[in-house]
């Protein structure tokens, strides 16, 4: 009966406002949000806490909106604390300081947001279906480039290796200065430049030497999302490769370049889904299974040369829409967030503002 006493403290009810007492890169701590009619029973954990308002005061609805503001966000982020991920504790929540109108224009505003972050998002979300036909196309592009070829030749890939591919390993240690180290995220952005990669302590990285990049390896996530790939450039001989990456090194007369698009084809992708379909938490590929895959190789290096080329100006074509859409929809973010703000802050008239953030 005692626990049952103490688990109705943390229950959740419809309307109930909700605040997040922890916080990451994507995802600010103080972030908040309400109950909805159809959660039925439930109770919150730990780092997330219900608050139950006087909302003759202010309405829930309202201080959720206002938590997502900039002018709160900036205050909750003074307050918080922890290393790797942001923290606040209940006594911190307590304190956070919002805008308070009359309880009336807490309504219009709290209505006004709802109506206009829905338009937005509907924006964002039609962006993102372009960005995801994008990567469609150009995976059609790219398989249709390699059933093509004149004289291409089922092969395995471990044929083409000079070395075989190796793993990257786990190193929980990181420092200011010291030697690169490679994570899945960073394949995402890796070409020509070393800035924004983490580091490890010299004396580790001796330690790891099978996992240490030349120029030129091609590198691989090979747990989790499949196939995120990048060469490494120059200016990063001799970085480490965390234990979610492998490293492929090819043989001279192999031009890495095709096989980095052919990770991006159907055929790849394919072959990973079946040599990953029993893994029962992420999907993980192995080295064995990996040497095993089989593409269709051009044998004439004329021919090669000439995919490279096509298939470049069919990525750079696709990577400049892609950016197009990236750039609209931060754009998009940066309105809906700079809405929510003026609307709890009283710097716009919610009762004329209509449409006007958007259209801008």
């Amino acid at each position: 009966m005692s626990y049952f006493q103490e688990l109705r403290r943390h229950e959740v009810k419809a309307g109930d406002l909700l605040i997040a007492g922890l916080g990451d890169d994507r995802h600010p701590v103080g972030r908040a949000c309400i109950a909805p009619d159809h959660l039925g029973p439930a109770i919150v954990k730990a780092d997330c806490y219900r608050v139950r308002l006087d909302e003759a005061q202010l309405t829930h609805r309202f201080a959720a909106w206002a938590l997502g503001s900039s002018a709160v966000s900036d205050q909750v982020s003074a307050s918080t604390r922890g290393s790797t991920r942001s923290r606040i504790n209940l006594e911190v929540a307590r304190e956070i300081c919002l805008p308070v109108p009359p309880v009336n224009e807490q309504r219009r505003i709290a209505e006004f947001l709802d109506a206009e972050t829905a338009r937005i998002d509907g924006l964002d979300a039609s962006r993102s279906t372009q960005l995801e036909i994008l990567t469609e196309r150009e995976r059609a592009m790219l398989d249709l480039s390699f059933r093509e070829a004149r004289s291409g030749t089922q092969t395995r890939l471990k044929y083409l290796f000079s070395v075989r591919p190796r793993y990257g390993v786990l190193v929980p240690i990181f420092t200011d200065d010291g030697v690169p180290f490679i994570r899945v995220n960073d394949l995402l952005d890796l070409k020509g430049r070393a800035d924004g990669l983490r580091n490890i302590p010299s004396e580790l990285s001796a330690q790891y030497a099978r996992s240490i990049v030349q120029p030129g390896d091609l590198l691989m996530s090979v747990v989790g999302t499949l196939g995120r790939a990048a060469i490494a450039p120059a200016s990063l001989a001799g970085a480490n490769i965390a234990r979610a990456v492998c490293s492929m090194r090819f043989m001279p007369d192999v031009d890495v370049q095709l096989v980095e698009a052919w990770l991006g084809t159907s055929s790849f992708h394919k072959q990973a889904l079946v040599a990953t379909s029993t893994d029962t938490a992420q999907p993980t590929l192995g080295m064995e299974d990996l040497g095993n895959f089989s593409l269709t190789w051009p044998s004439d290096s004329q021919e090669r040369k000439h995919m490279v080329r096509e298939i470049a100006r069919i990525q750079d074509s696709m990577r400049r829409l892609s950016d197009k859409l990236e750039r609209q929809r931060s754009v998009l973010v940066e309105r809906r967030q700079a809405l929510i703000t003026a609307a709890v802050t009283g710097q716009i008239d919610v009762s004329t503002a209509s449409g006007r953030w958007i259209e801008e």
